[in-house]
């Protein structure tokens, strides 16, 4: 059988947040469809296509670093990505790459990339897999339900970039978990810039799926996507009231008992400089309530702070406010300067060192709660999704980890298991962000 005739070898390197990995894996998709080979070196690549990201400095450090990176040891560069916005400047430092484009725009890198390399049509080789390429592991994916976003944070750049919020239709998200859960994968992990909203902008438009009426609302496509049989997790999503709604799922079963919610401060002044949405709403009560239908819920969230304008008593406010929370699973940034964000002209800016300093005692604290939290699950028996496994040891996740931002669950070396796997077991240790445990 002949082998066919490749277009061209292209690499990708992908960087910044799960809905950047899911463009690049929508582009990957197009371009192996296409007839083109993907390779995992520059050496081996005809050209190289860097997805961008361009939220914070360092991110946007990392973004110019792997842009020089992939100049040096290749040359041919095509540059995408929310990084693209600033073409200009992009060029400006590297004036021989190919092509920028901003974020979403798929079409412009596969054309960018048919450019420089024309397709060769062959059968063989662009034959895909109905789920797509994709760049996790076979057992979890990330599922993108809409672009964009309505809100205008004062301290984020993302509307600008991406846009208002675009919900997909609800028949297309729902065919594409079904593909995803037919292809192997074990669980669905539900990303947007708001979750939360989706819909909103269709006006919560009935669409279709498998011949049944389904409303572009969140609840409805947890519902569904409840019944495929698989772990789904959410992330990014907002405290509406709405939400309430989909708790009982949770506690059904049906969805992962874990909400990533942005919460960013607790500090009703800061809030509202920040301009966040739900700012007002009672949060420390709807936890409460959240957790009295479903006792098993996972909070994960990250905070700013060094917010401008953020004084010793709303820092104060905060740490209580995490007391009170108890929240499993916390990130937590110094606030730094964006280009572009409305924060940068607010008065007060809190000196770095007071915002190194706030950073560790908040941290600090978490990390008390964390291990606090941690501990009480000693002893219980846990559903888990084991991830890899190695010489060295096997590592697992819980209902409670999310992947590569949460902890993990360590299993005995000699667990006869294997990647992708379900599986029971006793948990025996605990530190602040780890578990250890047996197979039952």
């Amino acid at each position: 059988m002949s082998k066919g005739v490749s277009s061209g070898k292209v690499g990708v390197v992908s960087l910044g947040c799960p809905k950047a990995l899911v463009d690049s894996e929508r582009i990957l998709t197009q371009l192996r469809s296409d007839g083109y080979e993907i390779v995992p070196s520059y050496d081996d690549a005809n050209v190289v296509v860097v997805n961008t990201c361009g939220f914070i400095d360092s991110a946007v450090q990392e973004s110019l670093d792997a842009i020089g990176e992939a100049m040096a040891e290749n040359g041919k560069v095509i540059v995408t990505g929310c990084l693209g916005v600033k073409a200009d400047e992009i060029r400006s430092r590297f004036p021989k790459v190919l092509e920028v484009t901003g974020p979403q725009a798929y079409e412009a890198v596969v054309t960018a990339v048919h450019k420089e390399l024309p397709p060769i049509h062959d059968p063989f080789t662009s034959l895909v897999p109905p789920q797509g390429i994709k760049l996790t592991p076979r057992h979890y994916a990330y599922m993108k339900i809409s672009e964009g976003c309505n809100h205008r944070c004062t301290f984020c750049i993302i509307p600008s970039m991406r846009g208002d919020l675009v919900s997909r239709p609800i028949g297309e998200v729902l065919d594409e978990a079904e593909r995803l859960v037919a292809s192997g994968v074990q669980e669905l992990l539900v990303v947007s810039q708001d979750t939360s909203a989706y819909g909103v902008d269709l006006k919560y438009r009935t669409g279709f799926w498998q011949g049944r009426p389904v409303k572009t609302r969140l609840y409805d496509l947890c519902e569904q996507l409840g019944r495929l049989g698989v772990w789904v997790r959410l992330h990014y999503v907002y405290p509406y009231p709405h939400v309430d709604e989909i708790i009982p799922l949770m506690a059904e079963g049906r969805l992962l008992p874990y909400l990533d919610i942005p919460f960013q401060h607790a500090s009703p002044r800061v809030l509202k400089m920040m301009k966040r949405p739900a700012h007002a709403e009672n949060t420390l009560a709807r936890i409460k309530a959240w957790r009295e239908v479903c006792p098993d819920l996972t909070i994960r969230s990250t905070f700013i702070v060094g917010f401008p304008g953020e004084t010793e008593e709303d820092f104060q406010i905060l740490l209580d406010w995490l007391d009170e929370a108890q929240l499993d699973r916390v990130g937590c940034f110094a606030y730094s300067p964006v280009e572009g964000a409305v924060a940068n002209d607010l008065a007060e800016p809190v000196p770095e060192a007071v915002k190194q300093e706030r950073l560790q005692r908040f941290m600090e604290k978490q990390a008390q709660i964390s291990a606090a939290r941690l501990q009480r699950k000693i002893g219980r028996t846990l559903e888990v999704l084991v991830d890899e496994v190695s010489e060295d040891n096997v590592i697992a996740r819980s209902f409670a980890d999310a992947p590569e931002i949460d902890g993990v669950v360590y299993l005995p070396l000699d667990a006869d298991v294997k990647p992708g796997q379900r599986l029971k077991v006793l948990i025996t240790e605990a530190d602040e962000y780890d578990l250890w445990g047996d197979p039952v």
